[in-house]
């Protein structure tokens, strides 16, 4: 039998990047969007997840400007560097429902989004996990929820994917 390939998609905004906030000092969309925090344990959970995968993507979907933003962000914090994750396998999209050709190309196997939506558009992908979901998001999309496992930290990620 073949062993298949494991492809790792990981969403930016909210899994990588701490959602925007009201500080103007930590916000991603205010002036100093570069002091914007990580998602605790985000980078060590992918430098050490990265063994356990054939691959390793991002896949973002925001406009040209944050599309900026976070390719600066990521180079500020010496992200492929510390993760392992060249910025060539970084990838990005205007809507939500364009993460799913993205996957579809990238035979990706597992796939972490803090969108509920994002997640119901993946039909190629087995192994979808909703990350740190709002509420919000959840009651809008509670007929998805059977579909994908659902944690609430990289700490609590990291483990799964790997026996995944």
């Amino acid at each position: 039998m073949i062993n298949a390939m494991r492809r790792l998609g990981v969403d930016i905004g909210g899994v990588i990047i701490e959602p925007a906030d009201d500080d103007a000092d930590t916000s991603f969309f205010g002036a100093h969007y570069l002091r914007t925090p990580a998602v605790v344990g985000a980078f060590d959970a992918l430098s050490a997840l990265g063994p356990a995968f054939d691959e390793v993507h991002l896949v973002s979907k925001c406009g040209e400007a944050t599309e900026r933003r976070t390719r600066d962000w990521l180079a500020h914090h010496d992200f492929p560097a510390r993760t392992g994750i060249p910025v060539e396998r970084v990838h990005f999209c205007r809507t939500r429902p364009d993460k799913a050709p993205i996957a579809r190309r990238l035979g990706l196997t597992h796939f972490v989004d803090d969108k509920l939506e994002v997640l119901g558009y993946l039909d190629s992908v087995p192994h979808r996990i909703l990350f740190r979901p709002r509420k919000a998001e959840v009651a809008a999309h509670a007929a998805l929820l059977p579909r994908v496992r659902r944690v609430e930290s990289w700490s609590e990620l990291t483990p799964l994917l790997r026996a995944d």
